[in-house]
């Protein structure tokens, strides 16, 4: 019978990990990361150090190649591709099949043949106010309340003194708003980049005015009146949508109180420099507000406020009629300079050096 004490279990970390000999005298050590591994020779270390090697290669390459397998599958999917029609399937078309939708079947848009697309060119006034209307503008004057044009008085193509451009009807290129706070702060409706700086005095242009220009070039937006304007806003600066502009004055006024002529106008080409106005007054009933929040000086962009009710452009009058209601305007007024102010709470076009519109350069009421 075998007894219990001489036999001895062999520790399997005694044995070599490559050829299984027992280890009992010197041996070679191998720390495989939280594993300590044991070799009786060079050529067993040397041997099990390969094919570590040979395996993890392998596990790389079968990486590799599901790596470059989903890609290709995602590049698939991603490319567009173009769809082919075959010419006997639309030879069997009969000829009384309906047409396919497009632009001529909506009914606001213009007669469209069918097949072609794309934005009008050059822009419509309807047009531009749609684009205009989906990107993110800001009103000018901050909330609660929306500010809008009060009276006839302050609308587009309100009867205004001089030569104007044609497409401002009676003479007014833009819309009044506000002027219950004197030096309340003025806002740019959007991101662009100062065109024109009008500092001092000009009281037969408008004041001091800010222009601004949006789109390269394409949409330009005016603020006339200010009483002052901040030092960092010069040629050539670029703003963001609510960045401070200048502050609610009466700079180049006469006879009305306080109050912002703004004004929009664009340009149909690039390489043209001739300028439209067209009437922002659609677009401030419907652009977001920064209002401030309760009981703090903080104030936040919103979409929820309240549209305006725009009160519409005026429509076009007659010289002879135009010149009676200015003589009216003067009678009640008191002398000739004062009637333009008792008909409007007017503003002014630009300078002609500002290169914009074709406008009147007569002093503002």
């Amino acid at each position: 019978m075998e007894d219990v004490a001489d036999t001895v279990e062999m520790d399997p970390s005694d044995a070599c990990e490559a050829c299984a000999t027992l280890l009992d005298g010197r041996r070679y050590l191998q720390a495989d990361g939280s594993t300590l591994r044991s070799f009786c020779s060079e050529t067993c270390l040397r041997t099990a150090l390969a094919a570590q090697t040979k395996r993890r290669w392998r596990l790389r390459r079968r990486g590799l190649k599901i790596g470059v397998v989903g890609l290709a599958v995602a590049g698939a999917c991603l490319v567009p591709h173009e769809v082919q029609v075959s010419r006997r399937a639309s030879s069997a078309v009969p000829a009384t099949a309906a047409p396919a939708p497009s632009l001529a079947t909506l009914p606001t848009g213009p007669v469209v043949p069918a097949g072609w697309f794309g934005p009008e060119w050059p822009p419509t006034e309807t047009s531009v106010l749609a684009s205009l209307g989906r990107d993110a503008w800001l009103h000018p004057l901050a909330g609660p309340v929306r500010r809008m044009p009060l009276r006839d008085s302050r609308v587009f193509g309100a009867i205004r003194p001089g030569n104007r451009a044609v497409e401002c009807r009676n003479g007014h290129c833009g819309v009044d708003l506000g002027g219950e706070i004197w030096g309340e702060h003025v806002r740019a409706v959007h991101d662009g980049v100062v065109d024109v700086v009008q500092r001092g005095a000009n009281d037969k242009h408008g004041g001091e005015f800010v222009r601004i220009c949006h789109y390269n070039g394409a949409v330009y937006t005016w603020y006339f009146h200010l009483a002052a304007i901040p030092r960092r806003i010069e040629r050539g600066v670029f703003v963001k949508s609510g960045d401070l502009v200048g502050l609610v004055g009466d700079t180049g006024v006469k006879d009305s109180a306080p109050h912002l002529h703004f004004a929009v106008s664009i340009r149909i080409s690039p390489e043209s420099k001739f300028e439209r106005y067209i009437d922002p007054e659609p677009l401030i009933a419907l652009w977001p507000m920064r209002v401030p929040l309760e009981d703090s000086p903080v104030g936040l962009v919103t979409t929820l406020a309240e549209p305006g009710v725009p009160l519409g452009s005026a429509n076009v009058i007659p010289g002879r009629k135009r010149r009676a209601a200015l003589r009216s305007a003067a009678a009640a007024g008191g002398s000739a300079k004062s009637a333009a102010g008792a008909a409007s709470d007017a503003d002014d076009g630009p300078p002609p050096e500002t290169g914009g519109p074709a406008t009147d350069t007569a002093g503002d009421e």
